[in-house]
């Protein structure tokens, strides 16, 4: 394991690809690509880990952070501890995406360690287009972008946040003690939190849930005008496919519990939600609008 000064830099929560609610460099994406989104994927997934760590400080989680945002600014690769961000800063110079997406996760994962608590929606925005969007961003600079530009990706990768914290909110709440689950609904609705110890939601919780499914509703109108802007097939079609996933996971959200267990597809229902969006663009549709 890569240290620094003999103590551990990274810290592997085992979580991998197939933890995600959208496939990561499938082979829907173009196969001279593919290598990159890995590194990207791989830097990610190690900043997350540090930021989502019970056993690390807050002090040293902004300092590992701060040491990868050194690596992905800098060329010169001295610090093996760091080899991740190095390769994440080779892998950008190779393809010409600026380093401010990377840099823009960092900056949300150092919010992470201190701040576990969101006043409203617009707060929680403010924290998911530097945690989440940046993803989407990196994903079009590297297929060649968008005629509609960020917005549409942006709402996607937003809405995918919003549905992983309510799959977790238990879990990110006695683990970590964050809620993401905006503050002003939770006390105009009666919720304490409390509540998310429960085995079930109660009936608070559960119209603060439907409140965020509400919210993201929204940002799924915006998300479905992203494959026909979209410049690259592949990723189009790659794009279909996440929108129908996360369309059937808000479905599931409304109906089932995420108190009493994770709410999730099974692997014949992704695949079912990966074929149903790819395919109609593989043969040349491009879903303009959101469907009812």
């Amino acid at each position: 394991m890569n240290t620094a000064n003999g103590l551990p830099v990274e810290t592997p929560s085992g979580k991998d690809a197939a933890y995600e609610n959208f496939p990561v460099g499938s082979w829907l994406l173009p196969a001279a690509l593919r290598p990159h989104i890995a590194v990207f994927y791989r830097f990610a997934r190690a900043i997350d880990d540090i930021a989502d760590n019970p056993n690390t400080p807050p002090d040293e989680k902004i300092a590992r952070l701060d040491g990868f945002a050194a690596a992905v600014r800098s060329g010169a690769a001295t610090d093996p501890a760091y080899e991740t961000g190095h390769r994440m800063h080779a892998s950008l110079s190779e393809t010409a995406v600026p380093a401010r997406h990377c840099l823009d996760l960092i900056d949300a994962f150092k919010q992470d360690a201190v701040k576990g608590r969101y006043d409203d929606w617009d707060d929680l925005m403010g924290y998911c287009i530097r945690s989440a969007a940046p993803v989407g961003r990196y994903l079009l600079d590297l297929h060649g972008g968008s005629a509609d530009g960020y917005g549409p990706s942006d709402a996607l990768c937003n809405a995918l946040q919003v549905i992983n914290h309510l799959q977790d909110c238990k879990d990110d709440y006695l683990s970590l003690d964050r809620v993401y689950l905006p503050g002003d609904w939770m006390a105009a609705d009666g919720m304490t939190i409390d509540e998310l110890e429960g085995d079930r939601a109660s009936t608070a919780v559960r119209r603060v849930l439907d409140r965020a499914l509400d919210a993201t509703e929204e940002l799924m109108s915006e998300a479905w005008r992203l494959p026909a802007g979209l410049r690259n097939r592949r990723l189009a079609m790659e794009s279909a496919a996440i929108l129908n996933i996360a369309e059937r996971l808000i479905r599931r959200l409304r109906t089932d519990d995420p108190l009493a267990s994770r709410v999730e597809l099974s692997k014949a229902g992704y695949l079912w939600q990966c074929l149903k969006g790819a395919m109609p663009v593989a043969l040349g549709a491009r879903p303009m609008r959101r469907p009812v």
